[in-house]
């Protein structure tokens, strides 16, 4: 992942670490996911048709870290206040690019650990500029 540090990101590297171990947990990781995610997080999505879902996220650990997906995360911005961050990342399919996504992952900081509150995707399509494919 590669990403550049602002000053106002004190905590930059253990954001960034938190949200590797989301990409992670599509290697069989379930454990990694359940580290990353906070047990009550959600998460808001729009496919490449448009088609709307929302789940608790927990929901979907099983079968994320079934599929054995080659994903690489792509740090776009890490923005941080105190005990609140957001991140904005590329999920990128590497053997379909265009099968990708782009998530914006908001994270708060809880009894000393940073943890995944929340996910808002959107089929890479639908990202404009983001796009691992943008054109």
């Amino acid at each position: 992942m590669n990403t550049t540090v602002d000053e106002r990101t004190p905590d930059h590297d253990e954001i960034v670490r938190v949200v590797q171990g989301y990409v992670e947990g599509f290697q069989g990781r379930r454990d990694k996911l359940e580290e990353a995610f906070h047990e009550d997080a959600w998460i808001l999505a729009v496919d490449a048709e448009g088609g709307f879902s929302k789940d608790l996220i927990s929901d979907r650990f099983e079968r994320w870290a079934a599929s054995h997906r080659q994903v690489r995360g792509r740090v776009i911005q890490v923005t941080q206040a105190g005990e609140v961050a957001s991140v904005l990342l590329g999920f990128d399919n590497t053997e379909t690019p265009a099968d990708s996504w782009v998530d914006v992952l908001a994270l708060l900081k809880l009894d000393g650990r940073w943890q995944i509150t929340h996910k808002s995707a959107v089929h890479s399509t639908r990202a404009a500029w983001a796009s691992p494919v943008a054109s």
